[in-house]
């Protein structure tokens, strides 16, 4: 493929691996022969997630801050984000001695905020949205001389992004495909860069979530439409970087739109199966393959877990969803006379199917239930769906009428 020059080279990425040396994780890869099977080929992940600071960002982070002149160094860096660029622009920043100002929203979670503070970062709290905190970022850098560390539209940070593909390549030569996150696009452009220079038949795809379509929707000269709530926080990037975009378009096969579901499943599937923990954006790769199958299938693929850096409680959240999806959680109500003894035979009978009853709701006044009923509204662990319907038999069976609520795989 012929492409126009572009801001970053072979030799830049090959530089920055160089600087890399020490300061980053060398991250592992590994295949997996559930997840090949489960897509139809094979899979190899790279373990970004393994980072420091949990996240790809580590790489360019150092690379530009390491560039800077013992003035900038002297005077400070500033960066915008709500996440793990702050986290790797701080922490890098620590081990270099360079005072680092990071602005967030406000509504960034707690964990995030603290870790950044912890690695010595000032953090200031403005604006609702990154647009916002990035005006704020702009003053502050203004009134205090300060040099501002972009998250992924800077030649230097795409070169320290781009030594993830040396790194895959040099483990596994024989890749077909790797498949990358697109937020702003500085880790698919140094991917992309370099692998393409080893490699020049190897296909790159990049991924976005469907809500966040905004590097989709720029090359193929749609309106914008970015916007809403996603897990892949880390890119849901509204503009595109002036720098990325040329590189995206110039190197990248295609770019595949992700559902949020799929996100989810790709979380809980990489946790699961691979026993590894990756935030929205770290699983997307998962997802894409997941859902288009047809487009790997044969193919040797890596995929880029650029990060594992998610809220615990939204975790929680998709390990107790995916329980009920897959029908190894349900929740029954049961109907049953409002008497002694009632409560523990429905138990009884639970625990003879072999279901182990984590919660138990006893609803007498806000049903449309007769005066002398009651509906119980039971969450029971199970094995499958079939265990589901043999416990709904037994309740049945036994005169008291019971059904799945939603949510679970019996109900899909």
């Amino acid at each position: 493929m012929e492409t126009p020059p572009l801001a970053v080279t072979i030799d830049d990425i090959r530089d920055a691996a160089r600087l890399l040396e020490g300061a980053v994780i060398k991250t592992p890869m590994s295949p997996s022969r559930v997840l090949s099977k489960l897509c139809g080929c094979e899979i190899v992940l790279k373990f970004e997630n393994l980072q420091y600071t949990a996240s790809f960002k580590d790489r360019g982070a150092y690379v530009k801050l390491a560039s800077l002149t013992e003035e900038q160094k002297q005077r400070g860096v500033i960066a915008m984000s709500a996440g793990n660029h702050a986290q790797g622009v701080a922490y890098h920043a620590q081990t270099l001695g360079i005072p680092a100002t990071i602005v967030m929203p406000r509504q960034t979670p707690f964990n995030k905020v603290i870790h950044t503070r912890n690695f010595g970062a000032r953090v200031i709290l403005r604006g609702d949205t990154l647009d916002d905190s990035a005006t704020v970022a702009h003053e502050i850098m203004d009134q205090e001389g300060l040099t501002f560390i972009h998250p992924f539209d800077d030649p230097k940070i795409i070169a320290g992004q781009g030594t993830i593909a040396l790194e895959m390549l040099e483990a596994d030569p024989e890749l077909d495909t790797i498949v990358c996150p697109i937020g702003g696009g500085g880790l698919i452009s140094g991917i992309a860069i370099a692998a393409k220079a080893i490699k020049p038949e190897i296909e790159i795809v990049g991924v976005e979530a469907t809500l966040y379509p905004s590097m989709y929707q720029a090359l193929h000269h749609r309106t914008p439409t970015s916007g809403g709530t996603t897990i892949a926080e880390g890119i849901a990037v509204k503009t595109p970087g002036a720098l990325t975009r040329p590189i995206v378009e110039a190197l990248v096969e295609r770019i595949l739109l992700v559902e949020e579901a799929a996100l989810e499943r790709a979380v809980l599937m990489l946790i699961e199966i691979e026993k590894t923990v990756a935030e929205g954006a770290g699983a997307a790769g998962l997802a894409a393959v997941l859902t288009n199958k047809e487009q790997f299938a044969g193919r040797r693929v890596g995929l880029v877990i650029c990060g594992g850096n998610i809220d615990s409680r939204i975790l929680a959240t998709i390990l107790m969803r995916g329980l009920a999806l897959s029908g190894r959680l349900a929740r029954f109500r049961i109907e049953i006379t409002d008497q002694p003894g009632a409560l523990a035979k429905v138990a009884g009978l639970i625990g003879e199917s072999a279901g182990n009853i984590v919660e138990v709701y006893h609803q007498r006044l806000f049903y449309d239930v007769p005066v002398k009923m009651a509906d119980l509204d039971v969450v029971v662990e199970t094995r499958d769906p079939e265990h589901i319907e043999e416990i709904v038999n037994a309740l049945t069976g036994a005169g008291y009428p019971a059904r799945v609520l939603g949510g679970t795989a019996a109900t899909a």
